[in-house]
């Protein structure tokens, strides 16, 4: 009888701590998870591209993709940039609900050095969000800066 309870009390105190170490596991793995999705999120910004270190002299393109998330149809009246490096053309200006349009951004670095940041505004005639800011960047190294390193 004695061996029986000394059983029973080693196999309830073994269920215990494998149900510790399970439940541990699973803590650990659903942080990670969370962890690694915030940080898709934050690298999936998708209205904004950062183009790297890029030699001066460089265009750069980049297509952004406007979505028409609402109910209603969209319509983008117009499209203008914060520089004349840098210059945009829309796809469509007239989206349905659930439709899409690309938005090609060109980027010429000519005469620019360091990090630069320039901006795409798309006005539309939604009430939410009048006007939408694409961001692009990139880090210009010169001739020079490239021969220093």
């Amino acid at each position: 009888m004695k061996r029986k309870v000394i059983s029973y009390k080693l196999w309830v105190i073994s269920s215990i701590v494998l149900l510790f170490f399970l439940q541990s596991g699973c803590y650990a793995q659903i942080k990670d998870n969370l962890t690694n999705k915030q940080t898709e999120t934050q690298v999936e910004d998708p209205y904004s591209w950062d183009f790297g270190q890029v030699k001066e002299g460089e265009v750069l393109k980049h297509i952004f993709v406007l979505k028409n998330e609402s109910e209603a149809t969209l319509t983008i009246k117009d499209v203008n940039t914060s520089c004349g490096c840098t210059a945009s053309k829309v796809e469509k200006k007239i989206l349905l609900p659930g439709q899409s349009a690309t938005i090609e951004v060109r980027f010429n670095s000519k005469g620019y050095s360091g990090p630069v940041q320039q901006y795409v505004y798309v006005h539309t005639d939604s009430l939410d969000k009048p006007v939408l800011r694409f961001i692009i960047k990139a880090e210009v190294a010169t001739t020079e800066t490239l021969k220093n390193k």
